[in-house]
């Protein structure tokens, strides 16, 4: 899992609890990298899984409340970091059908060998929206943040259901 996922994970735990939860969840977890993060550099998934989990047992917070956290605030540094994705987007459901055929292809241009979730995309003929994540990681929970944050970005009434899948989970965005 690139750099950027975990050095942003810390960047939000110092934001949203104290520079002192980072250093205690630093301290409390064996990690094999030693917890020192760049935002270049790859490291196992199973880190910041034992990061959230600790997280999670410090602040009494679910852990699929804390990755929806998570993905919404990588949402916003995505959005600041990466305009070019978000401009002449109009709504999510362009945003969201982007993810695979266009920001996965640029992400890949800059990372090489980063491991990205699959998306897959459709329109639904009532007018919902149907999107596949698709990953052994299983970080359905922090897609999910990332689509919320993309619904709140655009305002639109639109409420999302996940259904978890043995590969990861389907999302139906309906429009309210």
């Amino acid at each position: 899992m690139k750099g950027v996922v975990f050095t942003e994970f810390i960047e939000m735990v110092e934001e949203v609890y104290s520079p002192e939860m980072v250093d205690t969840l630093l301290d409390s977890v064996t990690l094999s990298s030693g917890g020192a993060y760049t935002s270049v550099g790859t490291y196992d998934h199973h880190e910041l899984v034992a990061l959230v989990s600790e997280l999670s047992k410090r602040t009494g917070t679910e852990i699929p409340i804390l990755l929806r956290a998570f993905g919404r605030h990588l949402y916003k540094i995505f959005e600041t970091k990466y305009p070019k994705f978000f401009d002449g987007v109009p709504d999510t459901f362009t945003l969201l059908e982007r993810v695979d055929g266009r920001i996965h292809v640029e992400v890949r241009k800059l990372y090489p060998d980063a491991e990205l979730p699959k998306f897959t995309t459709r329109r639904l003929p009532n007018g919902d929206f149907e999107m596949v994540y698709t990953s052994a990681r299983h970080f359905e929970d922090l897609a999910y943040g990332l689509i919320d944050a993309s619904v709140q970005r655009f305002s639109e009434p639109i409420s999302i259901e996940m259904t978890s899948t043995p590969e990861g989970a389907v999302f139906i965005l309906k429009r309210n």
